[in-house]
């Protein structure tokens, strides 16, 4: 009988033990649902199962103490590169990283492949990369049907805009948009094709505007050629007159985004500079979006991750709660996915927990000079579908004396 009371009674604590991991004592923001303050998270599964003030611990299996850390929505990178893997020397293979090594040890859960693959080679990005990731991949497929292979993204007779359609309707669980990037040329051929495209599948365009071109200016690319919810990505590399010589914010760049166009930092390795970022955020001109064109050439320069970006703008002035709401509910709003980027009651657990922390930090541009920063951004927890896939300080994870009261020293 003492036997069949312990047993009940382990029974019933097991079953009043709803949520598989509690997140206890953080400060969540949550930009979708206007949360700015103490709650706990509760983990069922693969989903955000409570969101709550003081949820009892001996509701959970494990509880993470996250206590003067912030847990955030995974954060969404708008613009990356990572279709690798192929023997290629470009952005469709080697100048592209595999997302596992750099997306959860930033806190990004979610990552946009930027134009990288086209309708001719995406479903080879699909079957060589996306499908292997435990990263979630989404793709804006590149107007050129080879994507990235550098002298192709010149080619008019490489973009076919049927053909993209038809793979983003293929895949739409994927492709989210379309990119155009680098093109040389006077003409509009590569915007005006990549808008037709994507409106024949309901995305948006992300436009890297390449070098300066005079004979299309970014006046007319925000207010005729590109529609509201489009992307102009890279806007603060100054290479383009987003600055003008007399220091002030080009007035294009006001005026598109008052007709709705999307201003995507886009980092890179060569798309941030201080001059430009200085001056925007001191004309009232913050980036809608904070990404980091992530690839084998910015990783290591100034750009180094999302998080440390973050922690640049950060530093300029900006409330945390806007800084992460760039990096999650933003994005998912522009690519039309908002079933991700928050943490309502019921949707699938991506979570980032983050410490802030007060100091001085230098940070680069990709000029390589140093702006002194007082904030730096810390990831501690990255969870994705439910699961811990990184934890810095170990605070989702059991103590060791739990685990080896027996005195054994064997591992597990």
């Amino acid at each position: 009988m003492f036997r069949t009371i312990l047993a009940t009674a382990f029974s019933l604590a097991l079953s009043a033990q709803q949520y598989d991991l509690l997140l206890k004592g953080g400060h969540v923001i949550d930009p979708r649902n206007g949360i700015d303050g103490p709650r706990d998270v509760a983990i069922a599964g693969k989903t955000i199962a409570k969101v709550a003030a003081d949820i009892p611990a001996s509701a959970a299996k494990r509880t993470a103490n996250v206590k003067g850390l912030y847990v955030v929505p995974g954060l969404i990178d708008l613009h990356a590169h990572v279709y690798t893997g192929t023997g290629r020397r470009d952005l469709t293979g080697d100048s592209s990283v595999y997302p596992d090594g750099f997306t959860f040890e930033s806190g990004v859960t979610t990552v946009v492949d930027a134009g990288t693959s086209g309708a001719a080679n995406f479903e080879d990005f699909k079957q060589r990369v996306i499908d292997r990731s435990a990263t979630r991949v989404l793709a804006l497929l590149n107007i050129c049907g080879h994507g990235m292979q550098g002298d192709n993204e010149h080619e008019t007779n490489d973009m076919n805009v049927e053909a993209l359609a038809a793979m983003a309707k293929k895949h739409p669980q994927i492709v989210v948009g379309v990119k155009t990037a680098h093109y040389k040329h006077k003409d509009w051929t590569s915007v005006e094709r990549a808008v037709k495209a994507a409106s024949m599948f309901g995305g948006p365009v992300m436009v890297d505007f390449g070098a300066k071109h005079p004979e299309r200016p970014i006046g007319p690319l925000f207010l005729e050629k590109l529609r509201p919810g489009d992307i102009y990505t890279h806007a603060f590399s100054g290479l383009r007159d987003e600055l003008l010589p007399d220091g002030k914010i080009n007035p294009a760049m006001h005026a598109g985004r008052k007709r709705g166009i999307v201003f995507d930092i886009g980092h890179g390795s060569g798309s941030f500079t201080w001059n430009v970022a200085t001056a925007a955020f001191q004309q009232n001109f913050p980036p809608d979006t904070i990404s980091t064109d992530l690839h084998t050439g910015s990783m290591n320069g100034g750009m180094k991750d999302m998080m440390n970006i973050m922690s640049k703008i950060r530093s300029e002035g900006v409330a945390l709660k806007e800084v992460v709401r760039m990096s999650t509910w933003k994005p998912a709003q522009v690519i039309k996915r908002e079933q991700y980027g928050h943490l309502s009651e019921g949707a699938g657990a991506d979570v980032a927990v983050i410490r802030e922390v007060d100091g001085k930090f230098g940070y680069l541009d990709v000029r390589l000079t140093r702006k002194d920063g007082g904030k730096k951004l810390v990831p501690e927890v990255t969870i994705r579908d439910g699961r811990v896939v990184y934890d810095l300080n170990g605070l989702a994870s059991q103590d060791w004396s739990e685990v080896y009261k027996s005195g054994s020293s064997r591992t597990r």
